[in-house]
C-alpha cells in the first residue's frame, strides 16, 4: 500500500513539474492558464472552467475558499495518465488583461472563451477532442459550451453544478441558511423582491435592503445575473448529445442532490454519481454547516474517495467518443 501510495505522489509531483503557462486569444487581451500532465499526442485533455466570481484556476476564491479543488483534481488526473488546463476567467487573476470589466459577462461570452481555450488545446496537444470540467457555475458554462456549439468537445463533466433556474436555487439556499431572528423574513421578502424584478429582465431597487442582499445584487453584477436567471440548466442539457457525467456530493450546502436528479432526468443516459458525505469541495465533510465549510479553507485535505475515479473512468473509458470527435480547426 505504501509503494502505491509513493508511486501516486511522485507521479503526481513529475506532472506538477511538467505545468506549463498557456495563453488563448482573449477578447481584449490572453486568457490564461496552466497545461498540466502528460504531453504528447493520445492522452486525453480536460479544460477545467472554475465557479462563480472571482475563483481562480486552483478552484480558490481567497479569502475564505482554499480547497485548491481544481489544483487537486489536475494532479489526480494527470497520475491517471490524463492532462489538463485549469484556467483564469476573463478579467480576473491572470487574465486580467482579456478583459477591463470582469462583471461586464454573459454566459454566451465564457462559453466563448471555453471554444478559444478548446481550440488551442487541441492544437498544442494534437488532442481531436477536449473534455469540460465545469464546477459548480463552470458547469453552466460547459452546457452553453456544449449546447450552443459541440464541434471539438469529447463531452461534459458537471461538477456540483445547478440543475434547476439560478432562481430557485437562490430562494432555497437563503431558506436554508439565514438563521432565525427578527430580519430572517425581511431579508426573504427583500430577496423575493428582488429576484422576481431580475427574473423579469429589469433591475432591482436596492434601496433600504441589507448590506448583505446588496453586495450580492450590486447594479454592477445584475446584468449578469439576469443572464444567469434565464437559462434552464435542465433544458441546456437536453440540448445537447455529448456524453455527460454529473458529479455530486450529499453534504453540498450550495447545489443539492435535487439539482444533479434534475439534470439525470433531463438526459437520462448521462452518467449520475452520487458521493456520500462530499461537499462543494469536493471534500469529505459533514453536514454540519460550521464543519462542512472547515473544508473550504484546507488545501492539504484531499479529495473524497470516488471523486477521480468517477472522472477519470469517463475520459478513459467512454466508448462513443471517437465517432463525436472531429478534426483540429
Amino acid at each position: 500500500m505504501r509503494l502505491l501510495l509513493t508511486a501516486a505522489v511522485l507521479a503526481a509531483s513529475l506532472a506538477a513539474a511538467s505545468a506549463a503557462e498557456i495563453e488563448a486569444p482573449g477578447p481584449q487581451g490572453p486568457l490564461r492558464g496552466l497545461l498540466a500532465g502528460p504531453a504528447g499526442a493520445g492522452a486525453p485533455v480536460v479544460l477545467m472552467i472554475p465557479g462563480s466570481g472571482t475563483s481562480d484556476r486552483d478552484g480558490n476564491q481567497f479569502p475564505g475558499i482554499r480547497a485548491a479543488t481544481l489544483r487537486l483534481l489536475a494532479e489526480g488526473l494527470a497520475a491517471r495518465g490524463i492532462a489538463s488546463a485549469r484556467v483564469d476567467k476573463r478579467g480576473l487573476n491572470h487574465s486580467s488583461e482579456a478583459v477591463s470589466d470582469p462583471e461586464d459577462v454573459t454566459l454566451a461570452a465564457y462559453a466563448d472563451d471555453a471554444h478559444a481555450w478548446i481550440k488551442v488545446l487541441r492544437e498544442r496537444t494534437g488532442a481531436p477532442c477536449v473534455w469540460i470540467l465545469g464546477h459548480s457555475e463552470g458547469g453552466l458554462v460547459a452546457l452553453k459550451a456544449a449546447s450552443s456549439r459541440p464541434e471539438g468537445i469529447c463531452g461534459l463533466v458537471l461538477a456540483a453544478t445547478p440543475g434547476r433556474p439560478l432562481g430557485a436555487l437562490l430562494r432555497e439556499q437563503f431558506r436554508a441558511n439565514l438563521p432565525e431572528s427578527p430580519l430572517r423574513q425581511p431579508t426573504l421578502d427583500a430577496l423575493e423582491a428582488i429576484l422576481s424584478k431580475l427574473e423579469a429582465g429589469r433591475p432591482a431597487d436596492l434601496s433600504n435592503v441589507n448590506p448583505q442582499l446588496a453586495g450580492i445584487f450590486r447594479p454592477s453584477v445584475q446584468p449578469y445575473v439576469i443572464d444567469l436567471l434565464a437559462h434552464d440548466p435542465a433544458k441546456m442539457i437536453a440540448a445537447t448529445e455529448l456524453p455527460v457525467l454529473i458529479l455530486q456530493g450529499t453534504t453540498d450546502l450550495q447545489v443539492t442532490m435535487a439539482d444533479a436528479e434534475a439534470l439525470a432526468a433531463a438526459r437520462r443516459d448521462a452518467r449520475l454519481v452520487r458521493l456520500d458525505g462530499v461537499n462543494h469541495m469536493f471534500k469529505q465533510a459533514p453536514a454540519e454547516r460550521t464543519a462542512n465549510l472547515e473544508a473550504y479553507a484546507n488545501p492539504d485535505l484531499p479529495l473524497a474517495d470516488g471523486v477521480l475515479e468517477a472522472i477519470a473512468g469517463m475520459v478513459l473509458d467512454d466508448p462513443g467518443t471517437t465517432s463525436r470527435r472531429s478534426p483540429a480547426q
